[in-house]
């Protein structure tokens, strides 16, 4: 059988996809601090709101999730708050196990294939890392993958104006755009690009 483009995209980026999950466990499960009440990039959301926000494929059959959907009267962002609240509640060692597990490694969003798994695995991550100011868990590679996703659709994703912005990594080669150049880390700047605002205030025009 031979080897769609796809599937070559899915088997480059899947390694990347369970790395994230699976150092962000790590890092959550060190021992050194109990990190699942602090606040996160996700306003309103703790770290633990988080981890249950990406681990729903882990817990929601595709049945469940079509139910919880008409629950919340068909609107994501309605659902995605009700499940943070309901499971984040769950034990660490759950929401843990939930992050280490093969089937979140493995699964993509609908219409948006591996490299929306790798966007929203990266982003969450950052969402946690970047508020405990600490290093991301995601590959560099994978992160400089998602800053060039994220610019590609020049900030339509997150309804940000980027025509005169330019953006420079001060820890990677990447830069993008011209204009008002923001320099931060990789990280930060996807996390920018998600729409989030740093913990030091900056933020992108929208």
């Amino acid at each position: 059988m031979t080897e769609t483009g796809t599937d070559q995209t899915q088997r480059h980026l899947q390694p990347w996809i369970a790395q994230t999950y699976s150092s962000l466990a790590d890092l959550l499960d060190d021992g050194s601090a109990d990190p699942w009440d602090a606040a996160t990039l996700c306003e309103g959301w703790q770290v633990r709101h988080v981890v249950a926000h990406v681990t729903m494929p882990v817990r929601l059959t595709p049945e469940r999730f079509g139910a919880e959907m008409a629950a919340a009267g068909g609107d994501f962002g309605r659902l995605s708050d009700t499940v943070a609240a309901r499971d984040g509640a769950l034990p660490a060692d759950d929401l843990l196990a939930d992050l280490r597990s093969p089937t979140l490694h493995q699964w993509e969003p609908p219409g948006g294939g591996a490299a929306g798994a790798l966007s929203h695995a990266v982003i969450h991550s950052l969402d946690v890392t970047v508020a405990l100011g600490m290093p991301a868990v995601a590959p560099g590679e994978a992160v400089v993958a998602v800053l060039d996703q994220l610019t590609a659709a020049n900030g339509a994703f997150f309804g940000l104006d980027l025509t005169v912005t330019g953006l420079e990594a001060d820890d990677a080669d990447w830069s993008w755009g011209e204009g008002d150049v923001v320099r931060a880390g990789a990280g930060e700047l996807v996390a920018l690009l998600g729409g989030r605002t740093l913990p030091d205030g900056r933020t992108l025009r929208r």
